[in-house]
């Protein structure tokens, strides 16, 4: 699985509608990466989202999406401590986001890195870990283990 950086983590997303947190989560990609604009990855992230929501319940949202041009799969991931109604498959509130953005190109190791990220995140212990952590550093670590 790609490493999740601590410069790609926000430990406080402002967003309040889905909207807005992709577009948050869509910048910080952009910060990261710096290779595309806000836009490009928003539509790619809008495209995906058209199909289903990656709203997944447990308070948890994992918007992916593939894109032509990028290098290697991107992790980011926000905390919200307000929640922000992302129109989850259990109809509450996403606090925790796991943005994945990959070439075209890497359809399996995408696959596994979804698998991986949902892996992480469907144990109620990570959540509660994520939720409290402090630090980047903590949040990242939780990826690494």
């Amino acid at each position: 699985m790609p490493q999740l950086h601590p410069d790609a983590i926000l430990l406080d997303m402002k967003a309040t509608a889905k909207e807005a947190a992709l577009r948050e989560l869509a910048g910080l990609a952009v910060t990261v990466c710096g290779r595309f604009t806000e836009e490009t990855l928003l539509n790619a992230l809008a495209e995906r989202e058209a199909v289903g929501s990656t709203g997944i319940g447990n308070g948890v949202a994992i918007p992916h999406g593939k894109l032509e041009g990028l290098d290697e799969i991107l992790l980011c991931f926000g905390r919200s401590k307000a929640g922000v109604d992302f129109d989850a498959i259990d109809n509450r509130p996403a606090y925790l986001f796991v943005l994945l953005l990959s070439p075209a190109s890497k359809a399996g190791e995408y696959l596994q890195t979804l698998a991986k990220v949902s892996t992480i995140l469907k144990q109620p212990e990570n959540r509660q870990r994520l939720l409290d952590s402090a630090s980047r550093d903590e949040i990242a670590a939780i990826f690494a283990d």
